[in-house]
């Protein structure tokens, strides 16, 4: 069970934590604790179900003399056998719903890593635009105030020599 806990939890989705944004809501996190608790159970009662039922047809797998005995016996272990198949396909059912979960939530994930460098460069970009705005400025500023010092400048008036 410790294994399952590790891989639900490092999927992302299905655990309590997260690698990506501000992390999840209390809702999130209460539903997510849930799933993991339900997912839990049903891998409990699974094993559980598929152990009972094979040493239950270990158990009868021996041979009687009464020939009626033996069918019965054999009765009981093909619907032994069968109730394991079922806990079986449960399993790999529940295998094949860990994985869906696990690349959905991969998928929300990075998601919400690309909304958050969009935001970050966003906000980057706005920076910039502002740094070049006053970058604009600073220069029309200079060189207004460089026309200014060559058109009363002296020199202005010399005529150029050859």
């Amino acid at each position: 069970m410790q294994q399952l806990g590790f891989i639900m939890n490092k999927g992302g989705g299905v655990g309590l934590g997260s690698s990506g944004g501000g992390g999840p809501t209390a809702a999130a996190a209460a539903a997510a604790a849930q799933k993991q608790k339900t997912l839990q159970q049903r891998v409990d009662t699974d094993i559980g179900n598929i152990v009972d039922n094979f040493s239950f047809v270990v158990n009868v797998a021996r041979v009687n003399d009464p020939p009626v005995r033996n069918s019965q016996e054999a009765f009981m272990m093909e619907m032994r056998a069968a109730r394991m198949v079922q806990a079986a396909d449960s399993l790999l059912k529940l295998v094949s719903e860990l994985k869906q979960t696990s690349i959905f939530s991969g998928f929300a994930s990075l998601h919400d890593h690309v909304e958050q460098r969009v935001n970050e460069l966003n906000h980057q970009a706005e920076k910039t635009d502002s740094m070049l705005s006053r970058i604009g400025e600073e220069a029309a500023a200079s060189l207004k105030e460089l026309e200014s010092h060559y058109y009363s400048s002296a020199l202005r008036n010399l005529p150029p020599q050859l």
